[in-house]
């Protein structure tokens, strides 16, 4: 299932997320299973050091399925060390190349700040701003199909239309029923930028709180699904992407599959009410 974005051009509404997916064999095992399984769009990113093999990898598998590039949305990321004008656009020509891709269907500025510099550095603005630009350029030169940020908020965004006249098309940022950004959430849906979230399960420490909750269990018990797919399909019922990982195939499979139930509205109640403001990831409320 696809979600139309403001431009017009089609995204998938489940993309295979890589984080910590690196080494030739993993690699191509996991979007092997992906693949055969119907994911048809793959996040990645220039900190997660797996470009190259998921270029390779889907450069070898993409004959065997009958599928083209075309047939596959490829998402990478800015690290934040190449924040700045024309650095990031260095960076994104590095991704392509390690991807061995024409083009990126979409390019996100992966954090609001630089690598090395303090928080409240008043120099944050002009860096991402910069960057911002490059992506803008890029876009026009048919390098990147799509651009975007990754945990970015609000003021973060507001200030890059103000300077350029262009929101994003997508913001990928944590989201799941312990932390839920309502007013940012809002300001998406008011602006036309897709809001797709990550770490959907909640960390990858052995004390995930989000998977061992209480209520999401009793859903996922009384629903007959996984916890996966109900955090999962929690997300997707409110017309939020996702992007589940795992080297699993058993779950690869079980993590598209959020589009033959629908979760009823009283457990989604019960699952909107656990809110607590909670990152496990990145929070960037200190940036500038």
């Amino acid at each position: 299932m696809n979600v139309t974005l403001r431009n017009g051009n089609c995204m998938p509404f489940v993309g295979l997320g890589t984080f910590k997916i690196r080494g030739k064999e993993d690699v191509y095992r996991t979007l092997k299973a992906a693949l055969e399984t119907g994911y048809r769009s793959v996040d990645t990113a220039a900190v997660y050091r797996n470009e190259a093999e998921i270029g390779q990898s889907l450069h070898e598998l993409l004959p065997t399925n009958q599928l083209k590039r075309s047939d596959i949305f490829i998402t990478s990321k800015l690290g934040p060390k190449d924040q700045g004008e024309g650095t990031c656009y260095s960076a994104c020509l590095k991704s392509l190349s390690s991807l061995g891709c024409q083009y990126l269907d979409l390019y996100l500025i992966h954090w609001p700040g630089t690598q090395g510099k303090k928080p409240d550095d008043s120099g944050q603005c002009e860096l991402r701003l910069g960057s911002w630009k490059d992506l803008i350029q890029l876009q026009k030169e048919g390098k990147v199909k799509n651009i975007g940020v990754s945990n970015f908020l609000k003021h973060h965004i507001q200030e890059l239309y103000d300077k350029t006249g262009v929101y994003p098309e997508v913001l990928q940022t944590e989201h799941h029923p312990h932390l839920v950004q309502t007013d940012l959430i809002q300001f998406c849906k008011e602006t036309g930028i897709f809001y797709q979230a990550y770490s959907s399960l909640g960390t990858t420490t052995q004390d995930n709180q989000i998977l061992t909750d209480p209520v999401v269990l009793e859903v996922s018990r009384k629903l007959k699904k996984s916890v996966s797919q109900i955090l999962l399909r929690w997300a997707v019922q409110q017309g939020i992407g996702v992007l589940p990982k795992s080297c699993n195939p058993k779950h690869i499979q079980e993590n598209i599959d959020v589009f033959s139930f629908q979760i009823p509205e009283e457990d989604m109640h019960s699952l909107n009410s656990l809110n607590r403001g909670r990152h496990y990831c990145w929070n960037p409320k200190d940036i500038v």
